[in-house]
């Protein structure tokens, strides 16, 4: 029994397999799946191999700080000896009033030149007790507003290191400017016994500092850079360009980190930032290294690793390629078959059954669908034809007997008057206009039957009348070949008989004209009645109920309006132009269709 199923399924899976099914051909689309995989993986191999860089250039930075902090402790303990040795051995030991200690600090200075530019020992009130190697302050040096003096004044237990600034105390006979940081402290002065309190200024030159941080190398993006607790730089690679407001550094916010090693993003750029503090001073070492630079040394593996990744993708994007191409291309051309349908096109042969077996069965389910559509659409069609023809026969039989009447009544007037050669006259008028009103049933008949028919329609109610209005009907030649609906210009003129000219005193005239203008046809019934005033002009056109009360067949505009627009179309129809004591001009609007019929072609001459 199993032995049974197992083969069945092998059977149905070897089927399955070499009719392409729609499911085996989806179930290869899972190389998207692998080659998603496969970027992930690599994304994460890279993300760890940037990760494992930059912890490295972390711990490197770590290590040339630490070592820039040893070298810069070394160098300002061996400034800060200079002021112990100053104030510890030679002022300590000095009485002010008989010893002279410009000697021993000219000594000390000799000794200590190329690190030094100058010391000097100052009052309270900022006058100078002793300097090496120049003692004459500047006329324009006012030292007790100094910062350096007002530090070591206000915190006498401390040693104060100032920022890099320019020496400006001393009269120089060279015109020499140099950079240094002051070192100053508080020192206790001894003259005559007493004590007094003054301030000892040492000045270093800050190329000292510079060469110490000059010899770091952090590679080509990196660099260090020196501030002191409140943020002040004390030396930059980049000094000028920062005085000069040309570049920005994040100087105030990394010197309130502690030692160690942080993250940070200044100016949309990310980088690493190691913080040393210096001992006695509180300056901070600042190593800056953009993270760009350190991603940019993987570079190379990166493009190893892209192309490695790109092969890979491009076999499985080709393979995925070739089989979804046997899957899509018969959807494609069912899709196109249905885009014909939905143009019109409903030719069955043509929709596609091609592909998988899915596709084949929607293919053929396609090609059903349509069969039974345009049988459907035939019965629509025959059906609308068979009422639209009803429509049209229920509006023409509104006509005919009503104008019956009405010439009848005449005919019988006529006759009993003893007027039977008028009355002969429109008896054949009358047999005529039945013979085109007929048309042998057809609704649509040439504009020039029409014509002749409103001819005939008009001699009878002309005898009607006797003679109280006179007509002439003008048709361009290219006019009379055109279609139009049967008696649909009758119901115009007899409106204008009866509503135009009935109520005049003058002579009536109408004037019935047939045109083109550009693709479209034109009937104009003009007379010079009384006209309308535009409102009752508009209140016609928007009721659209103009039925004539009274005399007349009682067929109005909107039935010749329905006609036109039942066979026609919305977009043609009749205009009223009209205004009191101006006459009425209502204009029939059809397009141009030649008339052709087996039974006669052309028209008649009007």
């Amino acid at each position: 029994m199993i032995k049974e199923k197992f083969s069945r399924i092998r059977e149905w899976v070897r089927h399955y397999f070499r009719r392409w099914s729609f499911q085996f051909i989806l179930s290869l689309s899972f190389t998207i799946a692998a080659v998603t995989g496969m970027a992930a993986v690599g994304l994460t191999l890279s993300m760890q191999h940037i990760s494992a860089a930059e912890k490295q250039v972390a711990s490197n930075n770590q290590l040339i700080v630490d070592q820039m902090g040893i070298n810069l402790n070394s160098y300002l303990r061996n400034m800060m000896h200079v002021s112990d040795s100053i104030y510890y051995s030679i002022i300590k030991n000095a009485d002010l009033q008989k010893d002279n200690i410009g000697d021993q600090m000219s000594l000390l200075y000799e000794t200590n030149r190329d690190q030094i530019i100058s010391v000097g020992v100052f009052a309270e009130d900022g006058k100078v007790i002793a300097a090496e190697p120049l003692n004459e302050l500047k006329s324009t040096a006012d030292v007790v507003h100094q910062e350096w003096f007002l530090n070591a004044e206000n915190q006498i237990e401390n040693l104060h290191f100032s920022t890099p600034h320019v020496e400006n105390l001393y009269k120089d006979p060279d015109n020499q400017y140099h950079w240094v940081v002051s070192l100053s402290r508080d020192v206790e002065l001894t003259s005559g016994g007493a004590t007094k309190h003054g301030v000892l200024l040492v000045d270093m030159n800050f190329s000292g500092v510079e060469q110490i941080c000059s010899k770091v190398d952090l590679g080509k993006s990196s660099y260090t850079y020196i501030t002191d607790s409140r943020g002040e730089i004390i030396y930059h690679p980049r000094q000028e360009l920062l005085y000069s407001n040309l570049i920005k550094e994040n100087n105030r916010q990394e010197a309130t980190y502690q030692d160690g090693t942080y993250t940070e993003t200044f100016q949309n750029e990310k980088r690493l930032v190691t913080v040393k503090a210096v001992g006695y001073t509180g300056w901070k070492i600042i190593a800056v290294t953009p993270l760009a630079s350190v991603r940019a040394g993987f570079a190379q593996f990166s493009q190893f690793a892209l192309l490695l990744a790109a092969f890979i993708t491009f076999l499985l994007v080709f393979v995925n390629m070739f089989i979804s191409s046997r899957m899509a291309t018969p959807i494609k051309r069912l899709e196109n078959s249905v885009k014909n349908i939905e143009n019109g096109e409903l030719d069955e042969s043509k929709i596609a059954v091609s592909g998988s077996y899915e596709v084949q069965h929607l293919g053929k389910t396609i090609r059903s669908m349509v069969q039974e559509m345009k049988k459907l659409m035939a019965d629509i069609v025959q059906e609308q034809e068979a009422k639209r023809k009803s429509e049209l026969e229920a509006l023409q039989a509104q006509i005919n007997p009503h104008f019956l009447y009405n010439t009848l009544d005449a005919i019988v007037w006529m006759i009993e008057n003893d007027n039977r050669k008028d009355a002969v006259t429109m008896v054949t008028s009358l047999a005529r206009l039945f013979r085109i009103s007929l048309s042998k049933g057809r609704t649509i008949i040439p504009v020039a039957d029409e014509l002749q028919h409103v001819r005939n329609y008009l001699t009878i109610e002309k005898m009607r009348f006797k003679n109280k209005f006179e007509f002439s009907i003008e048709a361009e030649p290219e006019t009379l070949n055109c279609s139009t609906i049967k008696l649909i210009v009758q119901p115009l003129v007899e409106n204008a008989i009866h509503h135009g000219l009935e109520s005049t005193d003058d002579d009536g005239k109408i004037r019935v004209h047939s045109y083109i203008s550009g693709t479209e046809l034109y009937i104009d019934v003009e007379d010079n009645g009384i006209g309308m005033p535009p409102e009752q002009v508009d209140a016609l056109l928007k009721a659209g109920t103009v039925t004539v009360h009274g005399k007349g067949s009682g067929i109005g505009l909107k039935n010749v309006q329905e006609r036109i627009q039942l066979y026609f179309g919305s977009a043609y129809g009749l205009q009223i132009l009209s205004e009191p004591d101006e006459g009425t001009t209502v204009r029939i609007h059809l397009p141009v269709k030649p008339y052709e019929s087996s039974a006669e072609k052309g028209g008649r001459p009007v």
